[in-house]
């Protein structure tokens, strides 16, 4: 009898193990969920699928209402990457990330001498990259939507013609950026007025373009009056993007990044994004760990991410691009003799230092400011969609008369090789500028499956944080048994590489980690980085509910039904 009792807990502990008994702390609901940067886009999102719409067309309207609501990131003057997965299992993932224009150079941020004109990929009307937003939703709705275009902006124009009302982030965020973006606009611009938390503001130039948009569709932004306005104004402020450049554009379909973590299935962003690729690599030199043993943000954790990471972002330096325009090893990346090579001089007694960390030896045969959202609809179809403009409100540059701001996305491009970007990444000659190249991102939008069913669907922001937030979430609920809430709500840290430091969420930590790091070599970035990504995921719970990780850092939302 003692050992029927003894087996059968030892069973209960397997199952509970197996199927993660966790208490959820986010939001639950039965049958479908969007969890995105404003509470409005994701209401939005889940009246679509009420109507009976499926992900695929919450994603176009979130997308969209996040463009009125969250104009910081929210975008239809950037562009984005998204990765699905349908009920029958089916994956996919869609490119559309910006472009450069035909008449881009190679040497278009260098000066006479050959060195890097300061601000010229981040401020200047050359930083704005050919928008891929509206062609990306187009793309979606045409292949995989099953509500009329015009039902699923129709609450987008009235939140837009009706007014998003201002929260302390966003005042706070507005008095930050607001004589940016009046240098380049004038004072009479939309956003030169100083709003404050509780305001009303009205978007009655971006409801009027998207009624044209919804009327004449895609083309409507490429070859219609929209494109011609824009370029109008584009050409005024000094832009190189002509109606040719817009015409030329196309989202475009690509097999998604796939690789095994235990006995989880990760589904995520292939190049031009270096999310997935990165993600993989991690992943998979962190696995012959005990991570769970370790402990959550443990020393030993901590070591073994970090070195990694440092490992991953040296590789991503050297390697990546626009696979349209470079061959990228992606399976000699992800290979586990190369990674296995990779970790051999990691020492848990001693730091490697990036100084002396070159990208790994293969053999050929990144905003901080951009924003995520999670969908999961009532049929079980899964979408992960990470968009931006870059930097927060992009180049700055705003067309008043159609209400929305374009990217600076030019800057993640390799200006010169070797040279630092805006997120202090070090790019090389496959990201270097070339027309109708696409600049490689940090986006990494992922799906998670577990015993071939679907498991989590996860993304952030953070231009270079993105990867590292997007890994330590999914090691929180499967190494840790957090909550997808706890999950996302846990404190963060992040390397990338180059600067050789290991950046932690400031008061989060306590200092005992950090004298233990720092006797073994490593430095400690605690102070410029308030925020390291802003995580929105979705956890399907073993009871096959769904539980919301809004992150608190932002004015994120879950919404569901």
């Amino acid at each position: 009898m003692k050992k029927i009792i003894i087996l059968l807990s030892v069973l209960s502990l397997g199952c509970k193990t197996q199927n993660n008994m966790v208490q959820p702390t986010g939001l639950v609901a039965n049958a479908a969920m969007v969890v995105s940067a404003r509470e409005e886009a994701s209401k939005i999102g889940v009246e679509i699928m009420r109507r009976g719409g499926n992900a695929f067309d919450a994603m176009v309207a979130t997308e969209l209402a996040l463009a009125v609501a969250y104009p910081f990131a929210g975008n239809i003057g950037g562009g984005g990457f998204m990765v699905y997965r349908k009920a029958n299992g089916e994956i996919g993932s869609l490119d559309y990330r910006e472009k450069a224009p035909l008449a881009a150079t190679k040497d278009m941020f260098l000066d006479e001498n050959g060195n890097v004109i300061k601000g010229k990929s981040t401020e200047s009307p050359l930083a704005i990259g050919i928008p891929g937003t509206v062609a990306g939703v187009f793309a979606v709705h045409e292949k995989l939507g099953s509500l009329p275009i015009e039902e699923i902006l129709k609450p987008v124009i009235e939140l837009a013609e009706r007014g998003v009302v201002v929260t302390k982030k966003q005042e706070n965020r507005l008095n930050d950026y607001r004589d940016k973006i009046i240098k380049v606009n004038g004072d009479k611009t939309l956003f030169a007025t100083a709003f404050k938390e509780n305001d009303i503001i009205k978007y009655p130039a971006l409801a009027a373009t998207l009624k044209r948009i919804s009327k004449n569709g895609r083309d409507e932004f490429y070859k219609g009056e929209t494109a011609k306005i824009l370029v109008n104004y584009l050409q005024e402020k000094g832009a190189i993007i002509t109606l040719e450049d817009l015409d030329k554009y196309e989202a475009k379909w690509r097999t998604p990044l796939i690789f095994d973590y235990k006995d989880l299935k990760v589904i995520s962003m292939a190049p031009p994004s270096s999310g997935g690729i990165c993600l993989a690599q991690i992943f998979k030199m962190a696995e012959p760990f005990d991570l769970a043993k370790m402990g959550h943000n443990s020393t030993e954790a901590i070591q073994v991410i970090v070195e990694a990471e440092r490992r991953a972002y040296a590789d991503r330096s050297y390697f990546l691009g626009d696979p349209d325009f470079v061959k990228t090893p992606l399976k000699e990346l992800t290979s586990d003799d190369y990674l296995k090579q990779r970790m051999s001089n990691f020492s848990f007694e001693k730091a490697t230092l990036s100084s002396e960390m070159k990208e790994g030896k293969v053999m050929y045969n990144e905003s901080t400011e951009t924003t995520h959202y999670s969908i999961v609809d009532q049929f079980g179809n899964a979408v992960s969609s990470t968009t931006t403009l870059n930097d927060g409100y992009g180049s700055k540059y705003y067309c008043d008369e159609l209400g929305f701001f374009l990217n600076n996305e030019m800057d993640d491009f390799s200006s010169k090789p070797g040279e630092p970007n805006l997120f202090g990444l070090v790019g090389n000659e496959a990201n270097s500028i070339a027309p109708q190249k696409r600049m490689l991102s940090s986006m990494t939008p992922t799906i998670v499956e577990k015993n071939g069913k679907l498991f989590m669907v996860v993304g952030s922001p953070g231009g270079s944080t993105i990867i590292t937030s997007v890994l330590q979430t999914i090691l929180n609920v499967y190494e840790y048994s957090l909550s997808m809430q706890d999950a996302v709500n846990a404190p963060r840290f992040h390397h990338q590489w180059l600067p050789d430091l290991i950046t932690f969420e400031p008061n989060t930590f306590d200092t005992t980690t950090f004298e233990t790091l720092k006797s073994k070599g490593y430095l400690i970035n605690e102070k410029t980085n308030p925020v390291i990504g802003k995580v929105d995921a979705i956890l399907v719970l073993p009871n096959k509910k769904l539980e919301g990780g809004a992150d608190f850092r932002g004015d994120d939302k879950a919404v569901g039904f």
